[in-house]
């Protein structure tokens, strides 16, 4: 996910080789054994009781859906059957916000985001509570910083598209596939494209921000966009819907695992890992450091990285695994022959809190807008 493909990961080919397969397969087998497609909205709360005496507590800020994070719970509960659990379903953008605003009374015990870099800038701004146990040794570096943010799971970045509208021949396979389509004359795609709004999605403007790192022409791709009327919205699901019904032929920069949700539950979706380079974005867990039930979050944290947790993550959620089945920490580079397998996951740690400097933001926002949104109101810059 960035140009830090240069960093930790080179690790020896047959360790490459394994982390191909493990993801391949995963890919294609356990995202087939995810749920249907989430429903529940925005700021849904399920309060998972204890199936026997409550002896714990434990409140959750996700940003995963309720619908299939449940199955998680439920399997933790096997294992702690006293412990009662809150779920808050979040945007990214909500848990960082309402861990600022929460007074102690209602803090969480445990925050899982997809918003990497705000989790990032929780812990480097002392929010975090550090943890280290069994399950987090031998973690690779880039999966977690400082023992106080943790990278739970793998989230390829795709490109989706309806396969009645767009014929497999015109199907892009790299950015510059995409915008050659865009700049087609015939203009196929004009209003018929969608991205995240990165002035809304803090997920979005992470990838936003990961692309103009990583590739040249994220500028050009961002204009053209713009000229096609691109379509934006703040989450997965309702580009996803968007594709789905028809009102729109692709969506650029989506969420893997919520895309093939919708294609294993009979969508007409065609899914496409970027072949110049893929984003992985990695799911991450951080403890507040005000965090009332802080040792039950452990707990659960440890759950969630340990071979049991990481398979249910895989078959009930469809995220990629941090470590194998054996427990051992997967490599985030692969080779399929002598074709490279062109993944980039983004790692924890300070390169992710740049963008997120008010300034750089502002200009980061500023530019996006006269490209994508020429004429439309700002939003608010804050993170």
């Amino acid at each position: 996910m960035r140009n830090e493909n240069k960093r930790s990961g080179l690790r020896s080919g047959a360790a490459r080789c394994f982390f191909l397969y493990s993801f391949l397969t995963l890919l294609n087998s356990f995202f087939a054994l995810a749920p249907a497609p989430a429903h529940a909205a925005p700021g849904d709360v399920r309060l998972f009781k204890a199936p026997q005496t409550r002896s714990a507590q434990l409140r959750i800020h996700g940003s995963t859906d309720i619908e299939n994070f449940a199955a998680v719970i439920a399997d933790y509960q096997r294992l702690r059957p006293g412990t009662e659990v809150e779920y808050s379903d979040l945007v990214a953008q909500d848990i960082y916000t309402r861990h600022l605003a929460a007074g102690r009374g209602r803090v969480a015990d445990l925050l899982i985001s997809s918003g990497m870099d705000l989790q990032t800038k929780l812990a480097n701004d002392g929010h975090a509570l550090a943890h280290r146990s069994p399950a987090t040794v031998g973690l690779p570096a880039w999966s977690h910083w400082r023992h106080e943010a943790f990278g739970i799971s793998y989230e390829p970045i795709v490109i989706v598209y309806n396969k009645r509208l767009l014929p497999a021949a015109r199907v892009p396979h790299t950015r510059r596939q995409l915008l050659a389509l865009l700049r087609d004359p015939a203009a196929p795609l004009a209003g018929r494209v969608g991205t995240y709004d990165v002035a809304r999605s803090s997920v979005g403007y992470l990838l936003a921000t990961q692309d103009h790192q990583l590739g040249s022409m994220a500028g050009a791709l961002q204009a053209a966009l713009g000229d096609n009327r691109v379509r934006l919205e703040e989450r997965t699901g309702a580009l996803l819907d968007r594709v789905a019904r028809g009102e729109l032929a692709l969506a650029y920069n989506v969420l893997g695992s919520y895309a093939q949700a919708r294609i294993d539950a009979g969508a007409p979706l065609g899914m496409v890992l970027p072949e110049d380079y893929t984003l992985v974005l990695l799911r991450t867990a951080l403890i507040p450091r005000s965090a009332p039930n802080a040792a039950e979050a452990g707990r659960f944290l440890d759950y969630l990285l340990s071979p049991r947790g990481q398979a249910m993550l895989a078959q009930q959620v469809g995220l990629q695994p941090i470590r194998a089945a054996n427990g051992a920490p997967l490599s985030p580079h692969a080779r399929d022959g002598a074709r490279v397998r062109a993944l980039r996951p983004i790692p924890l740690g300070p390169g992710l809190l740049v963008y997120l400097d008010a300034l750089k933001r502002r200009q980061f926002l500023e530019a996006w807008r006269s490209t994508v949104q020429p004429g439309r109101k700002q939003a608010a810059d804050a993170p």
